[in-house]
């Protein structure tokens, strides 16, 4: 007598599924990105076929961007983020409800203008066989430096996890900043004070002054997080070429300048690109500048 063959469930996530994550780690995507990112090598009106359910169960909902370009941005209810609360892909992440279409107009080109940047990684990543996925792109990181003096937190635009696998297996990672030329180049620059002295900060004993030995033995706030610290790459755009130029080398100057930074950076890369040139060639390119050294451009890896 055979034995009727045991049918074992499907261990792969739906389109829905994914598309349900995706919206809630990057807060707002086009139906364009959301392509990309779930199924590049189909007809894009296949995108629609996934996000039509999604938004018929009241899970996502939607903002125009424009009155003309017929664009919409994605972004999660509130019964969409109680639907992915506790998702393994998610965890430690909290899903951000944006409260209207206004409110998510407001905030989208922000952030649809990194999702381009983590566009440009994922598709060289397909090209070169390297390990990067469209949620390795974690927007919004915040770091406490709650007693260091000045500002009390880092809040990086994004961390990227990143694995190249050819000619060795290499684990990036990258603080990401994405500058619209919405904030002063002063402003922009001195974010590199803020990644200094979170590259410095040991947190003290509660209660009490710490030796010399206790903060020789203390960790670095940063070696809780990451076992090496991200790169710090800079992306602008939002202004023609000889402003972010000018805006590249306000970033070259503080890191000559400030002692922090100086310091920061002989041990860890820092580079700035313009993102339309990060979209055209891609992130190996010789599209980054350096902020220390020569300025001569190179990859992102190169810094």
């Amino acid at each position: 007598m055979s034995v009727p063959a045991v049918v074992q469930p499907d261990t792969a996530d739906t389109y829905a599924h994914q598309a349900l994550a995706l919206i809630a780690q990057h807060r707002l995507l086009t139906s364009t990105q959301l392509h990309q990112m779930l199924m590049p090598h189909t007809p894009p009106r296949k995108v629609h076929n996934v996000l039509a359910p999604l938004r018929a169960e009241g899970l996502i909902a939607h903002t125009a961007l424009g009155v003309r370009s017929g664009l919409k941005a994605h972004f999660l209810t509130a019964a969409g983020a109680q639907v992915v609360t506790n998702w393994p892909e998610l965890r430690g992440r909290t899903a951000s409800v944006i409260a209207s279409p206004v409110a998510a107009a407001m905030r989208a080109a922000h952030t649809l203008t990194g999702v381009r940047a983590h566009l440009a990684f994922l598709a060289e990543a397909r090209d070169r066989g390297d390990e990067y996925q469209a949620l390795d792109w974690v927007p919004e990181v915040t770091h406490r430096l709650p007693d260091t003096g000045g500002e009390d937190r880092l809040i990086a635009d994004a961390v990227l996890h990143y694995t190249a696998v050819r000619p060795r297996r290499l684990q990036y990672r990258a603080f990401v900043e994405i500058d619209r030329t919405t904030m002063s180049s002063e402003r922009l620059a001195r974010k590199l004070i803020t990644y200094a002295r979170f590259h410095d900060y040991t947190p003290q004993p509660a209660g009490r002054r710490g030796t010399v030995a206790d903060q020789g033995a203390a960790l670095f706030a940063w070696q809780r997080f990451y076992p090496r610290f991200p790169r710090i790459l800079f992306v602008l755009t939002g202004a023609p070429r000889t402003t972010l130029t000018a805006r590249i080398a306000d970033l070259r100057r503080m890191t000559a300048d400030h002692d922090l930074v100086t310091r920061l950076a002989t041990h860890v890369p820092l580079g700035a690109t313009i993102l339309e040139d990060l979209e055209e060639a891609g992130p190996s390119s010789p599209v980054w500048t350096p902020l220390a050294g020569t300025g001569e451009r190179r990859g992102w890896t190169q810094l």
